[in-house]
């Protein structure tokens, strides 16, 4: 994990560096300050010698001074080491997320992957600001205060070995408990964000279902959740606090009381006594800052490893060492091709598929809900592996490919419609990014969008909401269309991409297809016979498995399932493939 997060320093090794450094001399300038108060004491204060304050107190200015600018600089680096940590580490991630494959996107939820990006980092950078300022200057402190208390008396010194003793035993009793407090809770924090992320989602849903009171009450539990587990880490931490305090008084009356005696004795100067005190608070003061600097190690021990996962996920799919960078056509080919999503189910979803589909060739797909239409689909632009077989994209199996070549030839239309926050242009630029405006435009008129963007007061120009939330159903599927068409691919996949349209409009969107982009193979997965029926050849799947492929007419005369749907769908029935007549 610490190999894992330390690669993420990168530009900032040299503050990192700079930051211990200076905290070093800060402390430095503090080690020397008590002694030399002691000095004035003794030497300036009793031996009535004003020349003597003067320049030991030019001296000791001097040092405040140097100590000063040692403190300020350590608080430079180490907020630029911490937020440049802090950046790197949600740049990587994001990174590594986006090589990811659907399988391994699997592994982690959406919200859990907020947390990490987000309050994770920060738990990484408070925690390392931490680790580079005080987590150096505290033992440094200590154990300069330490010697420099042995240098003044053994003896006296020897209560404050004692009390950090004491401290360090309890300090690790109370900590072991707080941990596993601190390591639980951001499991909790998943379930908040996961909670606010599906209510703003779906607020659409709530409101309509009037479930404002519950989602109120689902997350009143989350947030409370978070609550007890902090209450419970903390009850333990603040037991420090007191036992510090005490420790700190008990110290000093045993150095006053032991000091008073020495002095009385003969045995120790005034001055020493001063320093010894400063020392102790010195010392007992840093012990408090340890408590603090553990606490925010265990809380960033628990986030680093969450991060560490997402940096250390390798992609399940990924290039080979030597790639093929041209499809030559849109031809595909599926040669006894099995696929499941979990290599250890018991049963895969594609069994044994064996397809040949020759290029600029439009072909339906249908089957029943569950029937792996999507599936089928997904594997020709390798957004997932095949687990037996090959799957050929232009008579090269789609491993070979370099993926962005393979994916730039295979626009896909999935079946849930995603446009992002920007305009109209924005949102189609996706499949173009160098799209003139006109080429837009064609592309529209394709996919019958422009009907309904000319309605719009800026058109082109109109500012589409995150989500596509001010557009309905049938205008985001055509835009998204619109968006792939633009790609101008060799295959272009609609994975039931215009359901939610009007037979008339499907019909136009199919007929333009036709016409405008003849060299291009179309796969047209639908529930509508309707949709497909005008195909060269339709696949009807069936429990992951092929039941028939032909044309509408054989299909009619071969494939009972087709025919049963298709007479009752003409019939004026409102049945699909999920239910036959």
């Amino acid at each position: 994990m610490i190999k894992t997060l330390g690669k993420e320093l990168k530009e900032y090794k040299l503050v990192s560096v700079l930051t211990p450094l200076c905290m070093i001399g800060e402390v430095a300038a503090e080690m020397i300050i008590p002694k030399l108060m002691g000095k004035i004491v003794d030497n300036g204060v009793y031996g009535e010698n004003m020349a003597y304050i003067f320049r030991v107190g030019i001296l000791m200015l001097i040092i405040a001074l140097f100590g000063l600018a040692a403190g300020l600089g350590g608080a430079y680096y180490g907020s630029k080491a911490s937020t440049g940590l802090a950046k790197n580490l949600r740049k990587a991630m994001f990174d590594n997320i986006q090589t990811f494959s659907f399988s391994n996107i699997d592994k982690f939820s959406t919200s859990g992957l907020v947390t990490r990006l987000t309050t994770d980092v920060t738990n990484i950078q408070n925690a390392y600001m931490m680790l580079l300022r005080m987590a150096m200057r505290a033992p440094a402190t200590v154990i300069g205060a330490m010697i420099m208390s042995f240098m003044i008396n053994p003896r006296l010194a020897t209560i404050y070995l004692v009390a950090v003793g004491i401290l360090a035993i309890f300090m690790a009793l109370i900590m072991s408990k707080a941990t596993v407090y601190f390591k639980e809770v951001f499991e909790k924090y998943d379930q908040l964000n996961e909670s606010v992320q599906e209510n703003v989602s779906a607020i659409r849903v709530v409101k309509a279902y009037v479930r404002e009171d519950y989602e109120n009450d689902k997350f009143k539990k989350a947030a409370g959740n978070i609550y007890n587990m902090f209450v419970r880490a903390e009850m333990n931490v603040i037991k420090m606090g007191p036992m510090m305090t005490a420790t700190v008084y008990v110290c000093i009356l045993l150095i006053s009381w032991v000091g008073a005696h020495m002095i009385v004795a003969g045995s120790l100067t005034t001055g020493e006594l001063m320093g010894l005190l400063a020392y102790c608070m010195n010392i007992l003061m840093s012990m408090m800052f340890l408590a603090i600097i553990f606490v925010m190690l265990t809380m960033a021990q628990a986030s680093g490893k969450r991060i560490a996962e997402v940096l250390e996920e390798t992609p399940d799919i990924a290039n080979k060492s030597e790639v093929v960078t041209v499809v030559p056509d849109g031809s595909i080919s599926f040669e006894h091709v099995s696929f499941a999503y979990n290599t250890t189910s018991e049963e895969p979803v594609l069994k044994d598929i064996n397809l040949e589909i020759h290029s600029g060739e439009t072909i339906g797909v249908i089957g029943g809900t569950g029937s792996a239409k999507s599936s089928l689909v997904n594997l020709i632009s390798r957004l997932y592996d095949v687990t037996e077989g090959a799957v050929k994209v232009g008579g090269i199996d789609v491993r070979d490919y370099d993926m962005e070549t393979l994916r730039d030839q295979v626009s896909v239309v999935l079946q849930k419609n995603v446009l992002f926050s920007g305009t109209i242009l924005d949102n189609l630029r996706w499949g173009d990014k160098n799209a003139t405006k006109e080429e837009c435009i064609r592309a529209c008129k394709m996919a019958c969008a422009d009907e309904f963007i000319e309605r719009m007061p800026d058109g082109y120009d109109t500012f589409i909401e995150q989500g596509g939330a001010n557009v309905s159903g049938g205008q985001r599927q055509r835009l998204c269309i619109a968006r792939a068409l633009l790609k101008k691919p060799k295959i272009l996949i609609l994975d039931d991409s215009t359901s939610a349209v009007d037979t008339a409009t499907d019909a136009k969107i199919r007929r333009a297809f036709a016409e405008e982009i003849p060299g291009t193979t179309k796969l047209i997965i639908a529930q509508r016979i309707a949709s497909v029926q005008d195909c060269d050849r339709i696949i009807v799947m069936d429990d992951g498995q092929v039941s028939g492929f032909g044309t509408h007419k054989e299909l009619l005369e071969s494939n009972t399932i087709y025919k049963e749907v298709y007479e009752s769908q003409t019939g004026g029935a409102n049945a699909d493939f999920d239910k036959q007549a």
